[in-house]
């Protein structure tokens, strides 16, 4: 199979951003018409960066790959910790997997990754303590003397994690790894439209404008494996990890709990460790946990949350579980199109967006996070590479079927045989001995 693989993630992309005119993103128009698309993507639940990317790397469920939501059950800090580290992952993945088969490997902002095996690796990180900053964490939770060069060269671009500026730092990194170290594995993520979709809309001139940012990057990463000599080599992978839908109100169901009594809220909106029931929210869903000593019977909390404006469906455990999210929690509460979550527990319990208020914390215009059964709501992936069939499309697959697919195309031999997904065999040359498959005229 192909000897490299270069997978790009563009955070945030649908489906629905690669129908219709594609005149402003040409980089991608043509991968779609040269390589093998696969239209709809079903996402997992939740449909998180985090969970999702993990997700992309295992073929696993967040139930089992243990990465279950962004950040930590942390109700008593008011940032809390993310899943960065790859030790919370609980199954192997593909970077290890082809680390361990003797391959190198180059990350990119790739979620979950710090303090990995990874050979050249630029974590996904940000400071949230007092006594640390940008520079000397993204140090810790990467590989110190590579970033330390790609900092040297190129940190003139960034302006901290602000985008889109963190996009043209990471691609201009990913660009001189590719010509100059040039890595069988690369990961590479891109945030710059999901970052503008959070503040200003899905469908917003923003949005628009970093989709056609994120096409020029594309283009330059290509460019490098032509530079490098390895793009006939190479096969190409761009995809979204989940979309988004707008909002208009956001639901703070520790506010519920706190006016119940089962929860003491801090005056910073923040909760004490003691508590009886709390939300943990996943923007467009929420885990609900209840404490073990706890004598709050699920039943009267699920009569208190069937009043609330917004809320779609309740899940229970198993209900949850089977959606493949977190095996611990009481329930799992799905919000309706255009509200969500947030973990505050001071203020109305439902409240309208206020544009103003746009940039501080869980204040967005757009989230994600939402049930993959959502309408109108599936991401999508793309091939392209020696190996890959041209100009195919392919109505559907699931998110959890792309990291086997990525071990084929990558040939590894010991990537678990028996994943939630399975490989997309559809994609490859009918040559390769693969069964066709119904193309979509």
């Amino acid at each position: 199979m192909s000897k490299k693989l270069v997978i790009i993630s563009i955070d945030a992309m649908g489906a629905s951003d690669l129908l219709g005119d594609l005149t402003d993103i040409p980089t991608l128009a043509r991968f779609k018409e040269e390589g093998t698309h696969v239209q709809n993507i079903q996402a997992i639940y939740p449909s998180l960066t985090y969970p999702s990317h993990t997700t992309l790397v295992t073929g696993e469920y967040p139930k089992t790959h243990g990465i279950i939501n962004n950040t930590k059950i942390q109700p008593q800090r008011k940032s809390p910790d993310w899943y960065w580290y790859s030790k919370d992952i609980l199954v192997p993945t593909l970077y290890d997997v082809a680390k361990n088969e003797g391959l190198t490997t180059a990350a990119f902002l790739w979620p979950v990754t710090a303090k990995s095996s990874i050979d050249w690796n630029i974590a996904e990180i940000f400071p949230n303590r007092i006594w640390t900053n940008q520079v000397l964490t993204s140090m810790s939770a990467s590989s110190p003397l590579f970033i330390y060069e790609m900092n040297k060269k190129y940190g003139h671009l960034r302006q901290g994690i602000k985008q889109p500026y963190l996009d043209d730092f990471i691609t201009a990194a990913a660009v001189d790894t590719l010509e100059n170290k040039k890595p069988d594995l690369t990961l590479i993520h891109l945030v710059d439209m999901d970052s503008m979709r959070h503040a200003h809309g899905v469908l917003s001139e923003e949005a628009k404008a970093a989709l056609v940012r994120q096409d020029a990057r594309v283009a330059n990463i290509i460019e490098a494996t032509k530079i490098a000599g390895t793009y006939e080599e190479t096969s190409f992978v761009i995809l979204g990890d989940h979309y988004q839908i707008d909002v208009h109100h956001m639901i703070r169901l520790n506010a519920l709990f706190a006016k119940k009594g089962w929860l003491t809220p801090r005056a910073d909106g923040t909760v004490r460790r003691n508590f009886d029931v709390y939300a943990k929210s996943a923007d467009g869903s929420t885990y609900i946990y209840v404490d073990k000593t706890s004598d709050v019977e699920p039943q009267e909390i699920r009569q208190e949350l069937e009043k609330i404006e917004g809320i779609s469906r309740i899940y229970s455990t198993k209900e949850a579980t089977e959606r493949g999210a977190a095996p611990n929690a009481t329930f799992m509460i799905e919000a309706k199109r255009g509200y969500y979550f947030i973990d505050e527990a001071i203020g109305k319990i439902v409240e309208k967006v206020n544009p103003n208020d746009i940039g501080q914390p869980e204040r967005y215009m757009a989230v994600h996070g939402y049930s993959p059964f959502k309408q109108n709501y599936s991401t999508t992936v793309m091939f392209k590479g020696p190996e890959i069939a041209k100009g195919k499309a392919i109505e559907k697959a699931d998110l959890i079927d792309e990291a086997p697919t990525f071990a084929e195309i990558l040939g590894l031999k010991t990537f678990p045989k028996h994943t939630a997904g399975k490989s997309i065999k559809e994609i490859f040359n009918i040559e390769q001995g693969e069964a066709p498959s119904e193309i979509i005229e």
